[in-house]
Order: structure tokens, then C-alpha cells, then sequence
């Protein structure tokens, strides 16, 4: 009978599962207590008020990183990732990340002075361009509706204010 070495991949496994399951029941704990301190509502009726869901939602997230705890202390293990399109030894294509970080950055600093439409149409064509589609005319139309439906849908449809940039007065 052998045993695996110290700093097997067995071993790192068995530590990544418990920090998952620490994160969990951190994040249960920060539910639980950001539901509890929510202040009362005026329009709260009977014994269910705004923080009932959260506190439920917060105790379920405990339970289960309990659960995932006790469940690795006893040997379990999850299934490492595993399928025919999937390079399991490949590296992090960094150039994808930088252009998506590019393209989120630029979303956060035009939207201001362009608005949400035309702003959101750069996010939206700078994530498909980053993604490897080379469509330039499409993506770009497919942007611009993008961009101008989802503030529709948060202005017209959900009622939150985007702003409209330079637009202003056309949509």
C-alpha cells in the first residue's frame, strides 16, 4: 500500500473543496446578517417581511457548506472536468481576457458622456470581437440593437433611469 506525496493533487483538491465550502458559509453568514439588519418595511403585512427570503436563501448556503464539508472530511471528491472540446493542460488565453477587460473598462467609462445605447453597443461589439467573431458590419448592427433594446427594456419595460448620452432627444 502506497501513499499518495505530500502536495499530491489529491491533497490540493481536498483544500480547494474546503475553501468552497468556507466561501459558502461565509457568504450564508453575510446573507443571514444583511437580512437581519434590513430595516422595517411600511408595507410589510403579517409575521413575512423583506428579509424572510434572504435569511432562508442565507441558512440554505450554510446547510450546504456543512454538508460539502463533511462530505470531503469523508473522502469526496469532485469529478474533475472532463469532455472531447475541452483542453484540460491548455493555458489562459490572456488576450481574450485583456479585450474583455477592455471592452467592460470602456462600457464603465463611456457611459456617461455617450449613454447606456451606444456605450453598451461598444460593450456588446467589443465582447463578440474579443470572442474571436470578425463579423465587423454585423456585430456592429447587432450592437447598436443590442444596445438600444436593453435600454429600452430597463427604461420603458423596468422602469430605471440609463442614461441616453448624446442620443438625448432621439430615443
Amino acid at each position: 500500500m502506497s501513499t499518495a506525496p505530500t502536495g499530491s493533487s489529491t491533497e490540493e483538491q481536498g483544500r480547494s473543496e474546503y475553501g468552497v465550502a468556507l466561501f459558502l458559509g461565509a457568504i450564508g453568514l453575510l446573507v443571514i446578517v444583511s437580512a437581519l439588519l434590513l430595516p422595517e418595511s411600511r408595507i410589510a403585512r403579517g409575521p413575512v417581511g423583506p428579509g424572510a427570503v434572504p435569511v432562508v436563501v442565507g441558512a440554505l448556503l450554510v446547510i450546504v457548506s456543512v454538508f460539502l464539508a463533511l462530505d470531503v472530511r469523508r473522502g469526496g471528491r469532485g469529478e474533475p472536468e472532463g469532455g472531447e472540446d475541452i483542453e484540460l493542460g491548455g493555458g489562459t488565453d490572456w488576450r481574450t481576457v485583456a479585450l474583455l477587460a477592455v471592452a467592460f473598462l470602456s462600457n464603465a467609462l463611456l457611459i456617461e458622456p455617450l449613454g447606456w445605447p451606444l456605450s453598451g453597443a461598444i460593450l456588446f461589439w467589443g465582447c463578440a470581437f474579443a470572442l474571436g467573431s470578425r463579423h465587423y458590419v454585423r456585430d456592429a448592427a447587432i450592437a447598436l440593437v443590442l444596445g438600444v433594446g436593453s435600454w429600452y427594456l430597463f427604461v420603458l419595460g423596468l422602469n430605471i433611469s440609463l442614461p441616453v448620452g448624446v442620443l438625448e432627444g432621439i430615443l
